[in-house]
């Protein structure tokens, strides 16, 4: 899509938010995201959707301070509006705990339920994060476990390991905030979160955006308890076959690892972590930092080369 042709405009479509320049000394960044439930209790949904709308602001080095809620929900039936009710009040929790205020939003009339929010925040323009930036040497850096949407997809098919439902509440609520402020004590040079297009593409949009190269070692990444095992029963959401068809063209997958492992690194995340490009000398001390801070994952899952737009799934490094 063409850039808006307004001199303020500093990154719109492309990047994991739009920033726009109210002074030399401040941007104004925004961004949307709502989805429709990945887990059955309304309340964790809440939770989930609200954290997932504010990565975007964390992977752009931005303070969230408002919102406006996204709700779609039906007005008469078949979901009692105490449903509705739980899952405001998840959202509300979580807006709580990032600092940030819910001022309004809008409601329409649909079947099946959805929720998210259209945030807003500030950043000092040099202090911004982009896609753009990665260098060679640079290590990359992973800060949640991965196989939310294989997990979803075996939850919703009644066919999940136990405790799954927790798992998946624990992973995707956790805000990506702690990971963030963290990060602003090193060298880090590129940034985005893990969603939709799953670990490889939102890879291939760092290396594409920095016109770099890069290698992501599977035996590297971590992953969520059980998605190994769903995802050998065939419990793959169809978002992780389209972005494995997607990828495809752009990535070399080493011949030790499986079709099945190309699509598990290929998995569509709902409320991912954060993907860093971290200069390679302070990575060690960057994830040491992250582990000591309580952060669910802090994981070197690969580095950045100078093979310009061919990202390489390994098998270790």
């Amino acid at each position: 899509m063409p850039r808006p042709a307004d001199s303020h405009v500093l990154l719109a479509h492309g990047d994991d938010a739009g920033v726009y320049l109210l002074r030399d000394d401040l941007v104004l960044v925004q961004t949307v995201d709502f989805f429709t439930p990945i887990v059955d209790d309304p309340f964790a949904f809440g939770l989930i959707a609200a954290a997932n709308a504010l990565s975007d602001i964390y992977a752009m080095g931005a303070t969230p301070l408002t919102a406006l809620n996204i709700v779609c929900f039906p007005q008469q039936g078949p979901l009692d509006m105490g449903v509705l009710a739980r899952i405001l009040q998840g959202g509300y929790q979580k807006a709580e705990e990032a600092g940030l205020v819910i001022i309004g939003g809008h409601t329409i009339d649909d079947r099946e339920p959805k929720y998210g929010l259209a945030v807003t925040g500030v950043a000092k323009p040099r202090e911004l994060w982009t896609k753009k930036g990665a260098r060679p040497g640079d290590r990359l850096v992973l800060t949640k476990a991965l196989g939310t949407g294989i997990l979803a997809t075996a939850l919703k098919a009644g066919m999940e390991p136990p405790d799954t439902e927790k798992v998946l509440i624990d992973n995707c609520a956790f805000l990506n905030r702690q990971a963030a402020q963290i990060a602003r004590g090193f060298e880090i040079h590129a940034v985005t979160d893990v969603t939709g297009f799953g670990l490889v593409l939102h890879g291939l949009e760092m290396l594409e955006a920095g016109h770099v190269g890069g290698e992501i070692y599977f035996e590297s990444l971590p992953w969520l308890p059980g998605v190994r095992e769903c995802a050998e029963m065939g419990l793959i959401p169809g978002g992780t076959h389209s972005n494995r068809n997607y990828s495809a063209s752009r990535t070399v997958i080493d011949s030790a690892l499986t079709e099945l492992e190309a699509l598990m690194a290929n998995d569509a995340q709902t409320s991912g972590g954060l993907l860093l490009a971290v200069a390679a000398e302070q990575a060690p001390e960057f994830i040491a930092a992250l582990s000591s801070a309580g952060v669910p994952v802090a994981a070197a899952i690969g580095r950045i080369n100078d093979h310009p737009g061919v990202l390489r799934l390994l098998p270790g490094s």
